[in-house]
């Protein structure tokens, strides 16, 4: 049979700015990666969404992006990899910090946004990143775009690794996903996303935009809470992955 991972970014409200439906998504998700401060999220919402996940059995892992709130942390910023190194230990240990509190323990670190889609082609903040969770805890597990450098990397120093595909995203030849600043970079289409994430798992392969099959590994997809039909979505994928005889359960569940 079958099995994977399904997780959502979440608690990327902060101060008077309210985004997503983290309460009513939780319970369709195996994994969160929780926003820790810099492209989203603030000490009262990383503190309320821990406890949320813990109470619906969800594993947590830290979601640190770039110092860029007005840009969500999508917009590309020029960083040293001592200071990817150094962005993500800090991010790692604030919200470490609330989940101790709570009583629960980090699952996994996904980077964010910019940072996860340079850390995928750029070795050297694939490495750094890498470092930076195998030195924090070498028990983490790395999300990373599946068969990119930021999972080559986590491999290299010996993190355990999830390689991560886009139920909602479409993909280039070369493995990368279609930059959203780009025409049909989103499938809006809950049928073909839906449809796409079955065949990931299922076949390891993917139809690029460029009209040719890539291949694929699928650990665990990502979903994202901030859509507008995003809780009807994940309702949906978590039905038809039971459908179609695939176990939906978190990475780090042996």
């Amino acid at each position: 049979m079958f099995r994977v991972d399904l997780n959502c970014d979440l608690g990327e409200s902060f101060g008077a700015y309210q985004l997503g439906v983290d309460e009513n998504i939780l319970p369709f998700l195996t994994s969160a990666n929780i926003a820790c401060g810099f492209h989203a999220g603030d000490p009262g919402v990383m503190h309320k969404t821990v406890k949320l996940a813990l109470e619906n059995g969800v594993a947590i892992g830290a979601h640190p992006g770039l110092p860029d709130l007005i840009g969500f942390g999508r917009r590309s910023i020029e960083i040293s990899s001592q200071e990817a190194y150094d962005m993500v230990v800090y991010q790692i240990g604030a919200l470490a910090g609330f989940i101790k509190a709570e009583g629960g323990t980090m699952q996994h670190v996904k980077p964010h946004g910019a940072l996860y889609n340079m850390a995928a082609k750029r070795q050297d903040l694939a490495e750094a990143i890498a470092e930076a969770i195998y030195k924090v805890d070498p028990e983490l597990i790395l999300f990373g775009l599946s068969g990119s450098e930021l999972v080559f990397a986590g491999e290299k120093i010996g993190l355990k690794t999830a390689h991560e595909v886009f139920a909602d995203r479409t993909y280039q030849m070369d493995g990368s996903l279609t930059p959203r600043k780009e025409p049909n970079a989103l499938i809006t289409d809950q049928k073909q996303a839906v449809s796409q994430v079955v065949r990931m798992v299922k076949e390891g392969a993917v139809l690029s935009q460029q009209g040719k099959d890539i291949f694929i590994k699928a650990d665990t997809i990502c979903i994202h809470g901030d859509g507008a039909h995003a809780l009807e979505f994940a309702c949906q994928i978590r039905e038809l992955l039971g459908k179609s005889n695939i176990a939906v359960q978190a990475v780090g569940i042996k």
